[in-house]
Order: C-alpha cells, then structure tokens, then sequence
C-alpha cells in the first residue's frame, strides 16, 4: 500500500507573484528616492537666487531703506529654499506695518503686498514710547511724521483703545453741529469719561449709564453750548455734564465765574 507523500511547504522565494511585487516595490521607492534627492540638489544650487523684491502697493509711511534693511535680514536661501513665513515676521516688525503677505515671483524675486497701519489717534502713556491707535482701533509702536495732521490724544486702560476709537467718533458727529473738534479723549480706570476740545473747553462725560447714556449728555451739552457762550461773562474752563437735569460749570483759573441762574447751572449729582 502506497503512502501518500505530504506537500512541500513553499518558501517566500518560491513565490514569483510575491518576488514580482516586492520587484515593484523596491524600484518605484528607489525612483521615489532619486527624483526627491534630484530636486534638493536642484533646489540647493546657486543657479536660483532671489535678486529682487517688489512691493506691490504704494508705500506712504515705510521707506526703502526699512524694507531693504528687512530684506538683508530675511532673506537666506534661493527662490525654492527661501522660508516666507519669515520673511513675513520680518516685515511686520517695521513701524507702520499692520500685515504683510509674500509669494514667490518667478524665476528670480519675492512679491510683498504690505497693509500700512493708518493712524487715527495719538495713545498716552506712562514710558517715553511713541505709540499711536490705528483706524482698527489697534495700538502700535511708532512716530507721526512732521507733516502729520494733528490727531486727537486718547488715554486709557490698556486694551481700551478700540472703544475709545468708536467713541471718539460717536462724539465727533454728535458735536458737528457746534463746529467743535474733539482734541482729547480721556477714559478713567472707573470707566468715566472726559473730553477736550478744539477751543481748550474740557467736558466732564462720567460714566456711560443705562438711565443717561452719554450721548443725551452730549446732546444736552450741544443744546446750552452756545446759549453758556452768550452769556458767560469770563472764559469757561470745564463743564460738567454728570448731572441727570443740568451741568456744572467751572471759569478759567482766577476767573470770576458765569453769569448764569444756579438752577441752569448746577443740579444733583450723577456721577
């Protein structure tokens, strides 16, 4: 009786579907390796350098000389190699820079769209810093030139200037009936206001409240404005608006006062 004979075992190698397959894979990862060594090699030579750098909006407040000092400290690399994310944060360290963007140019350049801050207002502060609020109501660091329009000073908490920005434009159109212009605008750690105009006059605002919001205050102070004019008999220093029914009124240093009725120009306190 004949035994039967067990089946050999086929061994990896004895497998050519299996050898063909690692074949294909071996060669397409070997192609994957020399086309990416190819293209550093490509990239690394100094056949593509950056020669130039155009902006591509008109600059009104960075000068060349700041941009070609960004330019020498950011730029390393070719046109392939070059880190654009750091040529960016190079050029929004300039003054008057709000944002940047760059893209490469072919063959040879960079192209730089750069969003110039547009001062609004001076910031006061405490240190010797030249800082300025932007139409964003963003503060930033710089100086206005000697040709600069006078602007407006705000002073506030810190992380107040947007606020302040649209409140200072809320008091500007409430106050063009008068002709004035607001000069100053000052924003206490209590949240009260103070306004300076154009003819030095300060106006004690207080803090804005649901019962007398500030713009019926503003608006009460452009109803007695010039009637306080006519009849004031010295030159007025402040007035006080704080008062739910009337205001205050406060003459220029040694002064005698107003001529006005005490119930026109005082009334109970709301500060």
């Amino acid at each position: 009786m004949r035994r039967k004979s067990r089946p050999v075992a086929e061994g990896f190698w004895d497998r050519p579907p299996l050898l063909n397959l690692l074949a294909d894979v071996l060669f397409l990862g070997s192609i994957i390796v020399f086309v990416y060594a190819s293209v550093i090699t490509v990239v690394r030579l100094p056949m593509f350098p950056l020669k130039q750098v155009v902006v591509s909006v008109p600059l009104k407040q960075v000068t060349l000389a700041q941009i070609e000092y960004a330019a020498q400290s950011s730029l390393t690399g070719n046109f392939f190699t070059v880190n654009l994310d750091g040529v960016r944060s190079a050029f929004e360290k300039l003054p008057w820079v709000r944002k940047t963007s760059v893209r490469r140019r072919w063959p040879d350049g960079l192209e730089l769209a750069i969003e110039e801050h547009v001062a609004a207002a001076r910031w006061h502060n405490s240190d010797d810093e030249s800082r300025l609020v932007n139409e964003q109501g963003e503060v930033f660091a710089a100086s206005l030139p000697a040709d600069q329009p006078s602007l407006p000073l705000f002073g506030g908490p810190e992380g107040s200037s947007a606020l302040m920005l649209a409140r200072y434009r809320e008091f500007t159109e409430l106050l063009a009936p008068l002709g004035r212009v607001t000069r100053g605008v000052m924003l206490s750690a209590r949240q009260a206001w103070q306004l300076r105009l154009d003819d030095g006059l300060v106006l004690e605002l207080g803090r804005d409240q649901a019962k007398h919001p500030l713009h019926e205050r503003l608006q009460r102070f452009t109803g007695i404005y010039r009637e306080v004019q006519k009849r004031a008999r010295t030159s007025i220093a402040a007035i006080d608006m704080r008062y739910p029914n009337g205001f205050a009124l406060r003459p220029g240093r040694g002064e005698a006062g107003v001529n006005l009725p005490s119930s026109e120009s005082q009334g109970k306190g709301n500060t």
